[in-house]
This record gives structure tokens, sequence and C-alpha cells, in this order.
């Protein structure tokens, strides 16, 4: 019975896979807003839309690493790329990032959140920690996607969240950033809900990607996680991919959404995949 439930979902999964409708065209000329550009899959997901001939307007926190990010964007074709630096643990500053991507572009088509703070592994839920990162990770998605939604209702737009998979299956050391991935989840889909009602004609798509191809997400889980950062122009074409499409959610690598799926169904196998991931000696000791 599991081996024919595993198959079933395996050949529900590839059929989905692989009906990509995706279009590189219809990017070329999209008005896009992009968090957390600076590094990583970030600053992927910016090449690949300068490559595709949108105007991009980035945001991130370090001003000399968005400096050189836009300059290799317009060398890549990006016929408008403008960055402004911003703190998202500061309440003001998703007002200004958005307002400032429309006083440049005229209007957004593609909002992509990607912005993220952590905190080191085995950092345990202190109210501190907690209330700055549901600022970074949650609440500032939030003001961002209200200011942005009236621009993205006229030109029947894209939200595309960003996260990881600790977002979807937390483990022992990411209690306080996967409380804000999950009330992030709540949000959207109360959100995508809203909309339908409402008809409006804003898609959302929830990306989730392994470890974050980022040298400061390495160093914080060393020793502590087995599972190798995903490819960060990989999993930014996925990003871009299911944005473009409209898509409801991304999941990359492939291999993790099964794990999703028994996130809920079959807590023994999820417990299982985490554990094969999981140093749990040094996770532990943190």
């Amino acid at each position: 019975m599991k081996v024919l439930l595993l198959t079933g979902l395996g050949a529900l999964f590839f059929a989905y896979y692989w009906d990509d409708n995706f279009d590189p065209a219809s990017l070329q000329g999209a008005r896009v807003l992009l968090t957390g550009a600076s590094a990583g899959v970030g600053e992927e997901l910016a090449y690949h839309y300068a490559r595709l001939g949108s105007h991009l307007v980035l945001t991130a926190h370090t001003e000399a690493l968005l400096q050189k990010v836009v300059g290799n964007c317009r060398k890549l074709g990006a016929p408008k790329v403008f960055y402004i630096a911003a703190d998202m643990a500061s309440p003001e500053a998703p007002e200004s990032v958005v307002q400032f991507a429309l006083d440049k572009l005229g209007g957004l088509d593609y909002l992509v959140l990607n912005h993220i703070g952590g905190v080191p592994a085995g950092t345990r839920a202190r109210p501190q920690a907690t209330r700055w990162l549901m600022q970074v990770n949650f609440l500032s998605y939030v003001q961002l996607t209200s200011r942005a939604l009236p621009s993205l209702t006229d030109s029947k737009g894209s939200l595309v969240v960003v996260s990881s998979l600790l977002g979807r299956v937390p483990t022992s050391f990411s209690t306080p950033y996967s409380a804000a991935k999950f009330a992030l989840d709540s949000f959207f889909g109360s959100l995508r809900r809203e909309l339908d009602v409402q008809d409006v004609n804003v898609a959302i798509t929830m990306c989730v990607l392994g470890l974050r191809d980022r040298a400061s997400a390495a160093e914080a889980v060393r020793g502590v996680t087995r599972v190798k950062a995903a490819p960060g122009p990989k999993a930014a074409l996925a990003v871009i991919r299911g944005g473009a499409t409209r898509a409801a959610g991304v999941i990359y690598p492939w291999r993790f959404h099964l794990l999703c799926l028994l996130r809920r169904w079959l807590p023994r196998p999820r417990a299982w995949f985490i554990r094969q991931d999981l140093n749990v000696t040094a996770a532990a000791a943190a």
C-alpha cells in the first residue's frame, strides 16, 4: 500500500513539474521590485531578470553589494535598474522601498520578496530575537505587500514569496525563523482566498527552496545540518518560472516535494527524513 501511495504521489508530481508553459518573452519590460537582492538566490534572481529584459528595482541591507549587483545587471542587458539600500528590521523601510519603486518604474508587475533575517544555529526562542525575526521575516513582508497591492491589482501582477524548507518543516534549531515563516504562509493563504473572493487578478506564488546558497546561512548552520545549499542560478530560475506562470507554489530541489507532503500526513517518515539531514549531536550541543 505504501509503495502504491508513493508511486502515485511521484506520478502526480512529475505530471505537475513537467507542465511548464514558461515564456521568457513575457518578462521583457516587466517591472520588478526584488528584495534581498545583494547576494545568494536574490542576486541570481536579479541577473536572470536582467537577461530577460525586465525593469528592476533592487533592495537589500548592504549598499556596496547592491551597487555591484546593479552594475552586473546593466552589463547583462537590463533596460532599467535602480537600487535602494534598506533595513527591513525598520518598520519604516517597506513603505519607502515600495514608494521608491513606484516612482522609478511607474508601477509594478512583480513583487518578489526574498529578504531574510536569521539567527545562529542553536539560538533558543528568546523574545528579543523572535521580535526582530518577526519584523524582518513576517511584518515587513506584510507591509511591502499591502503597499504594493494596489499597483499589482492595476497591472494584474504577481506576488512571489521566497522561503526556505525550514519554513515548512521546522527543526530543533530553527524555532524563531520557522515561527515567522509559518505565520507568513498563513497570511498569504488568507490573502489568496480574499483576492479570489473579490475577483482580484493578482497571483501569489509561494516558493520553498533548500538551504539558502549564502555564506552567512552556511556558516550559521555549519556542523548542524548535512543539507547542501540549493544552487543559486537553478533555484532562482525555478522561482522566476513559477512567478511568470502564476503557479501557486514552487518547491526546489524537487525531492523536497515529498517531504512537504509528508509533513502532516505521515509524521514518522517526516521525522526520518529530517534526521537524515540533521547532525543531531551538533544541534543538541549548540
